[in-house]
């Protein structure tokens, strides 16, 4: 499985709008807004196309579809790329995309297998919808893979059922969730973005890495996107959202004296142009950035350990991405591939009793900052809805799409995908709270002691994380990995922080997570991409920092090769 990622070119950020699903006294302002849009006939179209497939789409002798629904996902962007003061690709493009659900049978047993529909629709041409709004080509393109998605449907209903006649099912769980409608119809945002003034400021933020002779590549991408979200299916519910995000990612390596890589990287998230800070200051951004990679150049290479660790907010947040999250998702509770870590621990303790776990997809931003796994409604028309993971350590719930799991029945709005892929329960805002805090200067007094306790050499201060990893199949390791980009170890007698490389933590997640001790004061968000099954979905994370009694280090590999042999041209040019 992928893990929490940093990348913003061609994905699309779920981001703030108004208030997430309209009362029904509020009917009438939603059925104005949709009238006021440009792009109504879309909606439209989905729903007169809708209406014909519910009523008339049925392959004699076979079951009609019980439930069907559609989502088109138009997304419009502009990209710049820059290296060292020049424009290396500038592309602007737009693409609308369909998924659709067929499922055949009844809410209590239909074609989908662990939890995952949509008729296999193969990601082709067929899944293209116009950009024109022309109701009959919009509803071709609909009906086309409607018929598709039926077929396949039908197929995978007769074999499901074929296998029942062997295998034993453990538990009597519903296949589908049956869920209120609801009408949402968002304004329809603006989008600016001045593309000639906006590839100068790339030149110019670029051109802050030709200062540097130590570095061996540099990257600036600034990338502006709009996508409007059309839904419909045949409970009734309908929904039009507009999002905005403007990103800019800065990526730089370097290459230390033993030849390996030493890479670093910055990714800002903005919903509005007036929102991003002053080139000046985003400039200093970039240099703080390169001057804190040329000096993990010279770090100290570590051997595999196992130490105190004491990791700052965001690398804390991956870890209870990667080691917790991911294993609280729905369907791995009910498919016999994955390990199921957390399956029969319901009202259990899992965590210490200091600490609990939420996600809430409903929180667009904290502290000012806002956050990447807002929305309004999931994939599966579902309004996003605060669900309590775990209570003072405590397991309570799971993240949960319309596939029930063995106590839940019904969806708490988590059910993600991106483009052409099944939604299944995906994290959005996790949260990790504590009720037993610490300030910054007492944690690293703990870490210290707790050192000279176990006799180790030293602890370990983690700064940031590049992203991490785990695993929760069933026939594999049950296991996480989190690669850390800045890391000191701390000289129990002078509390001296000294750069250190090369190393990445891994563990197991029960044994690694009830070794936390302590926590900070200082809660910080974490923003990203994370990719599992149903691909790439925008996640945040928001956690304090967290004291670690003993945590596992393996050596990181990566090819180590010889220096430039020359500077760079134009450094050697202006020292002429």
């Amino acid at each position: 499985m992928d893990s929490i990622k940093h990348i913003s070119h061609f994905l699309f950020t779920l981001l703030l709008i108004s208030a997430f699903f309209l009362p029904q006294s509020a009917f009438s302002l939603a059925q104005k807004e949709a009238e006021e849009r440009s792009d109504k006939v879309v909606i439209k179209a989905m729903s007169d196309e809708l209406k014909r497939s519910q009523t008339k789409l049925k392959l004699e002798g076979y079951e009609a579809p019980y439930f069907i629904s559609y989502q088109i996902k138009d997304n419009a962007y502009t990209s710049i790329q820059g290296k060292y003061g020049a424009i290396v690709d500038s592309d602007a493009n737009r693409i609308r995309r369909l998924y659709v659900d067929v499922r055949v049978g009844d809410y209590e047993f239909d074609n989908s297998i662990r939890g995952r529909s949509g008729g296999g629709v193969p990601f082709h041409d067929a899944s293209s919808v116009p950009l024109d709004n022309d109701p009959d080509a919009i509803r071709a393109a609909l009906w086309q893979v409607t018929d598709y998605a039926y077929k396949e449907a039908l197929t995978q209903y007769f074999n499901k059922k074929a296998t029942i006649v062997q295998e034993i099912k453990d538990e009597d769980v519903k296949s589908f969730t049956k869920e209120e409608s609801h009408t949402f119809y968002g304004p329809e945002l603006d989008f600016k973005f001045d593309k000639a003034l906006w590839e100068d400021k790339v030149r110019e933020l670029s051109s802050v890495y030709k200062d540097y002779k130590e570095i061996i590549n540099g990257d600036v991408i600034v990338t502006a996107q709009k996508e409007t979200v059309y839904f419909v299916n045949t409970e009734g519910t309908r929904y039009v959202r507009d999002e905005v995000l403007y990103s800019i990612d800065a990526q730089v390596s370097a290459r230390a004296k033993d030849g390996k890589e030493i890479s670093n990287y910055r990714n800002l998230y903005y919903v509005a142009p007036e929102d991003i800070p002053p080139l000046e200051n985003l400039k200093s951004m970039v240099k703080e950035m390169v001057e804190e990679t040329i000096g993990m150049r010279d770090a100290q290479v570590l051997q595999p350990l196992s130490v105190p660790a004491l990791l700052e907010p965001e690398a804390a947040g991956v870890v209870f991405h990667e080691a917790i999250g991911h294993r609280l998702e729905g369907e791995r509770q009910i498919d016999e591939n994955e390990g199921q870590t957390f399956r029969e621990k319901v009202g259990e303790k899992v965590i210490p009793p200091f600490l609990s776990i939420y996600d809430d997809p409903t929180l667009k931003s904290f502290e000012g900052k806002h956050l990447m796994g807002y929305y309004p409604f999931d994939d599966q028309g579902v309004p996003g809805q605060r669900v309590v993971l775990v209570e003072d350590g405590v397991l309570r719930n799971f993240l949960l799409s319309r596939t029930p799991v063995n106590g839940f029945q019904r969806s708490n709005g988590h059910g993600r995908a991106s483009y052409g892929r099944a939604p299944i329960a995906r994290m959005s805002n996790t949260i990790i709270e504590s009720n037993s805090t610490r300030t910054k200067e007492e944690l690293k007094e703990l870490l210290i002691e707790e050192v000279i306790r176990q006799k180790k050499p030293f602890g370990l201060l983690i700064k940031s994380m590049r992203g991490g990893e785990t695993n929760t199949s069933s026939y594999n390791f049950q296991a996480f990995r989190a690669t850390p980009v800045v890391i000191y170890k701390i000289d129990p007698e002078t509390g001296m922080e000294t750069p250190v490389r090369d190393i990445e933590m891994v563990g197991t997640p029960l044994v690694s997570i009830n070794k936390i001790i302590a926590t900070g004061d200082d809660y910080a968000v974490f923003n990203g991409f994370c990719g599992a099954e149903s691909g790439y979905v925008p996640i945040s994370t928001i956690a304090p920092s967290i004291l670690v009694s003993e945590m596992e280090f393996q050596r990181t590999s990566s090819k180590k090769e010889k220096l430039p042999l020359l500077p760079p041209p134009f450094f050697e040019q202006s020292n002429k």
